[in-house]
């Protein structure tokens, strides 16, 4: 019976037995799903299809646009009787306004224009190439948002793991206190012990409560922390489960960090081939049909004309050059930057293997020290009860269980938290 009340008795102290339970794994998936980043970078590739598509409209469709200029440009015609307001000069020498040679009195255009690129679909394919590259590059960069996410959602995961545990385990010392209580009473009554006897205990079990309510605390600003971290509006009581993380295979080729890298590269590549195009020769065919003429417009003024365009950048100071030198400069930035990153993951790997096997010596230590607490414990229990022991003795020792449970319990967190990290950096 004992066995089945301890449990409930956690669960009713601690709130938990109408609490949600929730894993790892579902304040993963909402961190995804919160994620404005994340939601940034999908918009990203939409926004670079509709790109794409807004290119390849201009590098391989006409554009045809209707175009109209009325320009008036009188002048006053003198002779030797009058002057005279002519709207189109009729052979006028003698005269104010523009000049006739320049303006003919006026201008009047009315035509449809179209202009269609010859070359654009070559041209396309450096654009189609880049615009590939920069999907990549966002759908990497959210690949390596969620990644960053397990290891910061992780952490603090943890963070809530342990509060809970320590208050769990603030919650055990109490049970086992109060039963000591309850056996108290009966010996101060048979005059085994005396009254501040059971003071002493009885300030333990304050201490003990104070404490757990310190864990209690934690807990909740935890998992709020928790919840802000992961976009989660909710205020409502949880029981968080403790996680089984574990070591991920060794990777040896194929790091998703060396693809940011390899994108990278490829983005000023592709940058490069886009500078080129404007010194490839360009060709355009254009045409119009309309009206054209510089004297009043009619009728016979109306008609039609087409021709080519032809542009070929044959030197601009040496840009090119320029350009491209700085773009090997930066491919020469990324290939620093990998090898030192290359060699800062190596570096953490190890170093966390190395607390790793520190950690599992000092945690088989301990738990061996546990072990010989709880036979003390017993010992010191039924002394106790015989009244062969005095008050004192039992708090210490209740004093130093606590400290060697949290240090237990603290060498749990760290190896979670290791792993947590070392599987950030092997990936």
């Amino acid at each position: 019976m004992k066995r089945f009340l301890l449990p409930l008795f956690l669960l009713i102290s601690t709130g938990m037995i109408i609490s949600q339970q929730r894993d790892l794994n579902y304040y993963l998936i909402q961190a995804r799903n919160n994620s404005p980043l994340i939601q940034k970078n999908k918009n990203d590739n939409k926004i670079i299809d509709l790109d794409l598509h807004q290119t390849e409209h201009i590098l391989k469709n006409p554009v045809i646009n209707l175009e109209s200029t009325l320009l008036f440009a009188p002048i006053i015609s003198h002779t030797a009787s009058s002057n005279r307001l002519d709207l189109v000069s009729k052979g006028s020498d003698n005269y104010s306004g523009y000049d006739l040679a320049i303006s003919n009195g006026g201008q009047y255009q009315a035509f449809l224009t179209l202009k269609q690129p010859l070359l654009g679909r070559s041209n396309f394919r450096a654009y189609s190439q880049k615009a590939a590259i920069s999907g990549m590059q966002n759908e990497n960069s959210i690949v390596m948002t969620s990644h960053e996410m397990e290891q910061l959602v992780g952490y603090q995961y943890i963070l809530c793991v342990r509060s809970k545990l320590q208050m769990n385990n603030n919650v055990q010392l109490i049970i086992q206190l109060d039963d000591q209580l309850n056996i108290m009473h009966k010996l101060i009554e048979n005059a085994v012990f005396k009254q501040t006897d059971l003071l002493l205990l009885q300030l333990e079990k304050q201490n003990l409560e104070i404490n757990k309510k310190s864990y209690e605390d934690d807990y909740k600003n935890n998992i709020f922390d928790l919840n802000i971290l992961c976009g989660i509006k909710d205020s409502t009581h949880v029981d968080i489960q403790e996680p089984d993380l574990q070591l991920m295979p060794d990777i040896s080729t194929g790091s998703h960090f060396m693809t940011s890298y390899k994108l990278d590269s490829l983005g000023i590549i592709a940058d490069q081939s886009l500078l080129s195009l404007k010194y490839k020769p360009q060709l355009n065919v254009f045409a119009n049909a309309g009206m054209n003429a510089i004297y009043l417009p009619s009728i016979n003024r109306l008609g039609i004309s087409a021709g080519l365009t032809f542009i070929w950048n044959i030197y601009d100071g040496n840009q090119r050059k320029f350009e491209n030198d700085k773009s090997k400069i930066n491919i020469q930035t990324l290939q620093f930057e990998k090898s030192h990153f290359l060699t800062q993951q190596g570096i953490n790997k190890d170093k966390i293997k190395n607390q790793l096997l520190s950690l599992a010596e000092r945690t088989i230590l301990i738990e061996n020290q546990l072990k010989q607490y709880d036979k003390l414990y017993k010992a010191y229990q039924d002394e106790l009860n015989q009244g062969l022991l005095s008050v004192m003795d039992f708090k210490n020792l209740l004093k130093d269980i606590t400290a060697k449970k949290q240090d237990f319990l603290l060498l749990k967190m760290e190896k979670l938290m290791l792993i947590n990290s070392y599987n950030y950096w092997n990936y």
